[in-house]
């Protein structure tokens, strides 16, 4: 007996349930991609998977859907590996524990992988039907989605025939997306200086912020949730003027694109300053506290005890970084004026990491605009010249262009069609704040009509993520009527007409 084999659609939560077995955080595809195309094989599926663990599959139409045009299905493989605190678990090696709660499917402490594994296994159980009528389908499953689109960037979309395509990387069933945003990631390096702690330095504490909510750089950035980062670079910044703190082993946050939960640095101290420090450390976290009375009721910010470091960041590198970090732009940007209440421009500032010399933040920028998106970079990229010391900032992964709307789309026209047949009422046409990888195959492959249709999912990129399979059984039916319908249009038809 599994944990989930007594909901429906069985079809789809196998799937679900055996992708949880499997770890699959960004880096970490490769398992899950050769599951995918021997899974595919044992089918007798044209499938392969390539340098960086995408995974493509091809399957004839069936059931009158041979010569239909060719349909394209995206999902992406990774997951954000998140974890509660306290919670024991090693995501390259370990499954992820999943329970039921009423209508929820959620994980035991950590993020659960339902982003994007609800929509992985739609396409599975697509290719895995035999009944069902459909057109060629060809199955792009992307790897590293989550940190940076990688994946989608080196996948060789000459592949693809087909002219239109559905994604299925969305976050509620009463929609339909059919327009998003483009992001672009960045780091900024900040050399450390590094040197022995001084022989005045005797004593070392581990500053840390904890009990923070964390959450989606994109679907949760307008809630004024706390950032662990920032707020670790607020309290250094005080710390510093009471007290002359040594810096070591700077951490925080998850991936680039959740909102980081935790923080940490360790700090070497002469002893004649602990009890300043702990005195400041006491009035932060009531300030923090106050702050955020609302959006994050569990924030603490505390001193534990450390082990000295042999080497820390030069005084001036580590006021450097703190004082750097305040200043990164993070947070709402503007809002759409075209999109009343949508976000037009964001930036996440996601962690940071100690590195060889120093450390390095990393942070996605997301925006409508390509034009906004590069400014506030160059805002950044000014930033670090004043900041001087041989601060550097670097784009990662790709540039990922915004998805522009198309009200005439005849995909969605069919697909507004069979949501309205299925669930008998309509479904909202959204275009979100969000940046995922649908601008990116929209202008590799000319002509490529694009949507994407998604399941109900809360607490992204989170410990408390969450999907309600009763969500899943409500929107099995309309993939499988929209997929249907497609089997009928043949080249130089248009769907939905």
């Amino acid at each position: 007996m599994t944990v989930l084999d007594q909901l429906e659609p069985q079809e789809v939560l196998r799937f679900f349930e055996t992708l949880t077995t499997i770890p699959r955080g960004s880096t970490n595809e490769e398992r899950v991609a050769a599951w995918v195309v021997d899974f595919a094989r044992q089918r007798g599926l044209e499938a392969s998977s390539d340098e960086v663990h995408n995974a493509f599959v091809r399957k004839p139409g069936q059931h009158g859907g041979e010569d239909a045009v060719p349909l394209v299905l995206h999902g992406h493989l990774d997951m954000v590996c998140e974890k509660a605190e306290g919670v024991e678990i090693d995501f390259v090696n370990d499954p992820i524990t999943i329970k039921v709660v009423g209508d929820e499917i959620t994980a035991d402490g950590t993020s659960l992988g339902a982003d994007n594994g609800i929509g992985v296994s739609y396409i599975l159980a697509l290719l895995d039907s035999r009944d069902l009528p459909h057109p060629p389908l060809e199955v792009v499953l992307t790897a590293m989605e989550e940190k940076g689109k990688v994946g989608s960037s080196k996948f060789d979309t000459s592949r693809l025939t087909g002219s239109r395509m559905i994604d299925f990387n969305w976050i509620t069933d009463t929609e339909i997306l059919a327009g998003c945003s483009g992001d672009i990631t960045f780091t900024v390096d900040v050399p450390g200086e590094l040197e022995a702690t001084p022989s005045s330095h005797t004593t070392a504490q581990r500053l840390l912020v904890r009990g923070l909510m964390g959450g989606h750089c994109e679907f949760d950035i307008h809630l004024e949730r706390a950032n662990a980062v920032l707020l670790l670079a607020r309290a250094l910044v005080a710390l510093g003027e009471v007290a002359d703190v040594r810096v070591s082993s700077p951490h925080g946050g998850a991936q680039n694109n959740a909102i980081p939960a935790d923080a940490e640095v360790v700090l070497a101290l002469r002893p004649e300053d602990e009890k300043a420090v702990r005195d400041a450390v006491a009035d932060l976290q009531a300030t923090f506290q106050r702050e955020y009375a609302t959006a994050e009721p569990k924030l603490r910010l505390e001193l534990a005890d450390a082990e000295l470091p042999e080497r820390v960041f030069s005084k001036a590198a580590g006021e450097r970084l703190a004082r750097l970090t305040t200043l990164v732009p993070n947070g709402v940007i503007s809002w759409n004026l075209d999109v009343p209440g949508v976000v037009e421009t964001s930036n996440n500032l996601g962690t940071v990491r100690t590195t060889d010399d120093g450390a390095r933040l990393m942070s996605t920028i997301t925006s409508a605009l390509t034009s906004r998106k590069h400014e506030v970079l160059d805002r950044v990229r000014n930033l670090a010249a004043l900041a001087g010391g041989g601060v550097s900032v670097q784009e990662y992964g790709l540039d990922a262009p915004e998805f522009p709307y198309r009200p005439d789309s005849p995909l969605l026209a069919t697909a507004r069609a069979a949501y309205q047949d299925v669930v008998g009422s309509e479904a909202d046409v959204h275009v979100s704040q969000c940046s995922l990888e649908l601008g990116m195959f929209s202008r590799a492959v000319s002509g490529l009509d694009v949507i994407s249709i998604g399941t109900e999912l809360r607490d992204l990129h989170s410990p408390n993520e969450a999907v309600k399979h009763t969500s899943v059984a409500k929107v099995w039916p309309v993939v499988r009527e929209v997929v249907a319908r497609l089997a009928q249009d043949r080249a130089g038809q248009k769907a939905g007409v």
